[in-house]
């Protein structure tokens, strides 16, 4: 395996205001004409791109009828393959150190129209309201009808400390809303932590960023020791978790589960797209020469009752650690459906500094599941009482982009899952009537993180016995 394959990253559509890397790959230029030119559907492109140059109500640059028609030719695919130009290419590879520009926000193309996947959290959008499945209709006064999904992100970015306006539709409101966004300079602290109760961990991963597998590391070993013994329970947290870098992912699970594990394997047309990564440092660390950061762990990490917490924000990288975890029996997958981003995009450079994001492969649980289009099924169903019933049903996930790959393994359905009873006094989504506010992942209202802790008492309970 190439190192340029190990720097693989999952990530899905696109993110207004922050970049994240994809696998990386500098087989551009092997043989790609398998099959001789489709003579007749090149002569018709010929001939609407003379058309076009002769007649067109004002002249129109090779550069951009050429780029517009790569542009036509991988949106066309499915919602994560895209062309990326000069500057789009350059964001893409500084992107994950874990500081970008911009209003934080990951965004996919629905009916001409800019949807919200996640707003990433402690972000202006994030901050400002901005919700999954929002419909963004009108970037300060221009709309979005018509506009690429390439154009409309570089729209929301821009020099921090500028504003902007969204306009946006949002299916359980009459009329439109507007945000007014102050962009910034985002820095994402991908591992939160903290004692939750005495001998029980909280860790929360927010994105899969290069020094994640370190930083989480350094969580757990920090809470062990003060907590002054091994821990009773841990709780894993990855909700709003929209994905990021493989090896990210490789690391995470690489923690809890013995070495050699398998931890995920795509599968594809070419050698190139198919991996198997397992739970060894030569598939979590990034370049040659570091150290292993998860050596010198406690051993009691390798057993503690684990329990991990999703939602339908969960995406990618995030799903991949999930699916491990659950499929190695390491953990109980506690909340709601995951988002269902199965597939991997490869980012092959072109000249000029640009480059075409590519889906060449789609990738599979230890257990041979496919997620794409289904996501992760949680071991025990708990809603968040902070999400209304509108919200649930309208809640985005990889199923419902337009052109989205299908599963190939499992049908495209919510199957159901072992559930916790609502909080008493509530509509059977934690709310009884009344607008409830959004809830602070980590908090003591955190009704999913509760949940999770009882379960690990109770784990804890039947060990005694």
């Amino acid at each position: 395996m190439g190192l340029l394959k190990k720097f693989g990253l999952v990530a899905l559509g696109l993110v207004a205001g922050i970049s994240i890397s994809l696998h990386f790959s500098a087989v551009a230029d092997r043989e790609t004409l398998a099959t001789p030119l489709p003579i007749e559907e090149l002569r018709a492109f010929s001939e609407v791109f003379g058309r076009i140059k002769s007649d067109y109500v004002e002249p129109v640059s090779d550069k951009k009828l050429i780029n517009e028609a790569i542009n036509g030719m991988l949106s066309g695919l499915d919602p994560h393959s895209a062309f990326l130009d000069a500057e789009a290419f350059k964001e893409l590879q500084v992107g994950t150190q874990g500081e970008f520009g911009g209003l934080g926000i990951e965004v996919g193309m629905e009916d001409g129209l800019v949807k919200v996947i996640s707003p990433i959290e402690d972000t202006p959008a994030f901050l400002a309201g901005i919700k999954s499945g929002d419909l963004i209709v009108k970037l300060d006064d221009t709309l979005i009808k018509g506009m690429s999904l390439n154009d409309a992100v570089k729209r929301m970015r821009g020099k921090p400390g500028s504003k902007i306006v969204l306009t946006v539709i949002r299916k359980d409101q009459p009329k439109p809303l507007t945000f007014t966004l102050t962009r910034a300079v985002i820095k994402v602290q991908s591992v939160k932590s903290k004692l939750a109760e005495p001998g029980y961990g909280f860790v929360r991963i927010t994105q899969f960023q290069e020094h994640t597998g370190e930083n989480l590391a350094k969580a757990l070993k920090d809470m062990v020791k003060q907590n002054g013994e091994p821990l009773k329970g841990l709780v894993l947290d990855l909700r709003n978790d929209p994905g990021g870098l493989l090896t990210g992912a490789v690391g995470v699970s690489a923690a809890f589960l013995q070495k050699d594990a398998l931890v995920v394997y795509t599968e594809g047309r070419t050698d190139d797209a198919k991996m198997r990564l397992t739970a060894t440092p030569e598939n979590y660390l990034r370049g040659n020469g570091k150290d292993d950061y998860l050596s010198d762990l406690p051993e009691s990490i390798k057993s503690v009752p684990l329990v991990v917490l999703v939602n339908g924000g969960s995406a990618s990288a995030s799903e991949i650690v999930a699916g491990a975890l659950q499929d190695h029996k390491r953990a109980v997958v506690m909340g709601t459906q995951t988002f269902g981003k199965g597939s991997v995009q490869t980012v092959l450079p072109l000249g000029n500094n640009t480059a075409i994001k590519l889906t060449t492969a789609r990738y599979y649980t230890p257990g041979g599941r496919s997620i794409q289009a289904m996501g992760i099924i949680p071991d025990i169903l708990v809603e968040d009482p902070s999400s209304s019933e509108m919200d649930n049903a309208f809640r985005l996930r990889e199923a419902d982009l337009d052109k989205h790959l299908v599963n190939g393994k499992a049908p495209e359905t919510k199957a159901p899952a072992k559930s916790v009873p609502a909080a008493p006094g509530t509509n059977g989504n934690g709310t009884n009537g009344a607008k409830v506010a959004p809830t602070e992942f980590g908090s003591k209202s955190d009704y999913q993180l509760n949940q999770a802790l009882n379960l690990l008492k109770g784990m804890q309970i039947l060990k005694g016995k």
